[in-house]
């Protein structure tokens, strides 16, 4: 088996490698019953049993109050792009939004179908370089919550603290769960897809509070309504099952490695060490403003696109992978999430330095 390169992919992500190593053995033969994790029934108590582990080392290590269900979806977190506003809003209603990168941008165009929405904040015309503060934008009183993406990976932002509002607070957070602590109850809503913190693709989570499962309006299909699932425990049909598992997974490591408080001293240190680096030369340059820059995702240029291509080519060679930046902003990003290892990010740091040092602007 060749050697194991460093991910910086922004999606689908790092996973610890003895999680992995773990799952090739159950995907065969799980628990040494006779049969793999991917063909046995989601009824049978041992499939039950993962996701009863899953749900309740989720509610451990995000510390989520009892008055939270948590759902195990299909579809990815573009299709709560629409279920939110289907479930929450109706005929009549309003929500805010806040316009922060490419997927806020999508989920306000998708909630626009089901209730009127008001945008009041938008950093389109900076290229998303930033998140507002509280004092930046004001929600009105008849909006039924405020929605926002907490981290933006094409754009490499993320809000140093969550939003505080009067109103209900409704959140992407596919790119960034259980990468730091924050309250739960401050939220109505919590959705995240997978494949970044968490286990692979094709997995959604959403946290909900109970008292919004009895909002759908009687149109909303019966696979699109919260309360479908919320009231089989995420079996109303067959569920994502390798995915629960893989997540469950996922959040014993996580854990075991000091839980959300751990991860995120580590997460820090590791995006540290990339923007020191950025910051101690005009050779490379960030993209998100200061005050905005997240831990998982860093963005950064190169003084020129044909030194940029260079650069990712080179890393490449050197087991530096998945560092090309989104074909709507170019440049370079490195996405180092839960699971990525801190000897990546220094051996990345490593190489830009060498990188400068033989490539002249």
């Amino acid at each position: 088996m060749p050697e194991r390169v460093y991910n910086f992919s922004p999606g689908p992500g790092t996973l610890p490698y003895e999680v992995l190593q773990q799952a090739a053995k159950d995907v065969v033969n799980f628990n040494n019953i006779g049969i793999g994790l991917i063909e046995m029934s989601h009824r049978s108590k041992e499939f039950i049993a993962v996701t009863d582990t899953a749900e309740k080392l989720l509610r451990e290590l995000l510390e989520i109050p009892d008055n939270y269900k948590v759902l195990f979806l299909q579809g990815g977190a573009s299709s709560q792009f629409f279920m939110v506003p289907m479930n929450l809003l109706g005929e009549g209603k309003k929500a805010a939004y806040l316009n922060t990168g490419t997927w806020s941008k999508k989920s306000i165009k998708e909630a626009k179908l089901f209730g009127e929405i008001d945008v009041v904040y938008s950093s389109e015309d900076t290229i998303f370089d930033h998140v507002p503060t509280g004092d930046q934008y004001q929600v009105s009183d008849d909006a039924e919550y405020l929605y926002f993406v907490s981290n933006n990976t094409i754009y490499g932002t993320q809000f140093p603290e969550m939003p505080k509002s009067e109103k209900m607070l409704v959140s992407d957070m596919s790119s960034d769960i259980l990468s730091r602590k924050f309250d739960v109850s401050k939220f109505g809503l919590i959705f995240a897809g997978a494949q970044k913190n968490m286990g692979p693709a094709g997995i959604t989570i959403v946290i909900i509070r109970d008292d919004l499962l009895d909002r759908a309006g009687e149109t909303v299909p019966t696979m699109l309504n919260y309360k479908t699932h919320a009231d089989k425990g995420s079996m109303f049909n067959t569920p994502p099952c390798f995915g629960i598992y893989i997540v469950g997974e996922v959040l014993k490591w996580l854990k075991k490695n000091g839980g959300v408080e751990g991860i995120e001293k580590i997460n820090r240190e590791k995006a540290a060490l990339l923007y020191n680096m950025i910051d101690s030369t005009d050779y490379y340059r960030g993209h998100a403003q200061k005050e905005s820059r997240s831990m998982m995702n860093v963005n950064f240029n190169l003084p020129t696109p044909e030194l940029e291509a260079k650069f990712i080519a080179e890393a490449t060679t050197v087991g530096l992978n998945g560092l090309k930046g989104h074909r709507s902003i170019g440049g370079c990003r490195a996405s180092i999430y839960n699971a990525f290892p801190r000897e990546g990010v220094v051996k990345l740091v490593e190489f830009m330095k060498e990188f400068e040092a033989n490539n002249p602007a």
